[in-house]
């Protein structure tokens, strides 16, 4: 028994410190670059999508063989589907993924704490219309990707997950958050990093939106139908 809490706890505290990590790469380039820098916009934005690729793909390889490396609702969300965590496991993750994305804001305000207006600031950047749709997108390529690259037992999931969303980030009209933890810990800066809650939670919709149409797709791909035939033939 007590050896299955520490396996808890450490699963526990990879996915917070994982989350916050994440959100800390996703918000810090905002501020360096446009307050501290006064870097264009644009410049920001790649700088933004070179940390998040860089992080997470060493996030990955660090706490992967620990908790399997969600630091994302979503993902944990189609994993459950897939019963490869459990319901209560799930919870438990999309919790403290949730907390450790509010410490990983925290943090960064703390780090830049005269270039923000205070620890948490809800954020009043507009992000609508047919930005909504790239979230969508964004969320559907990253499950796709997960799933397909945990059926083929990839090695190199780490690499391919950070390359993607670094890539994504600068193709999407959104700058694809694709993550309802890091959507919630945005609402609360200030720095062009942010999105208002409304916007924030259009955006949790549509990234729920696309995970599941990214599953179904999978389903449908690999459906048992498909497998019997094979097996058939």
């Amino acid at each position: 028994m007590k050896k299955n809490n520490q396996i808890n706890r450490a699963e526990m505290c990879a996915e917070f410190f994982g989350s916050m990590f994440l959100v800390m790469a996703a918000i810090s380039p905002m501020i360096l670059f446009v307050s501290v820098l006064e870097c264009p916009i644009g410049v920001a934005v790649i700088a933004d999508a070179v940390a998040v690729a860089f992080v997470l793909c060493a996030l990955i390889e660090i706490f992967g063989s620990t908790s399997g490396a969600h630091f994302n609702p979503i993902v944990t969300m189609i994993m459950t589907l897939e019963k490869k965590v459990s319901v209560t496991k799930a919870a438990l993750y999309v919790l403290v993924q949730i907390f450790g994305g509010l410490a990983g804001t925290a943090l960064t305000h703390l780090m830049f704490f005269n270039e923000v207006s205070g620890i948490f600031t809800v954020s009043n950047s507009v992000r609508s219309d047919y930005i909504y749709l790239a979230e969508i997108i964004g969320s559907f390529i990253l499950v796709l990707a997960i799933l397909m690259l945990v059926k083929n037992n990839s090695n190199k999931i780490s690499i391919i997950v950070g390359l993607l969303v670094g890539g994504q980030l600068l193709a999407t009209s959104s700058t694809m958050f694709a993550n309802p933890q890091v959507t919630i810990a945005r609402m609360f800066t200030d720095s062009a990093a942010g999105i208002r809650p409304i916007d924030g939670l259009v955006f949790i919709a549509m990234q729920i939106i696309g995970a599941l149409l990214a599953y179904a797709v999978y389903k449908f791909m690999f459906c048992k139908g498909d497998q019997d035939e094979k097996i058939n033939n």
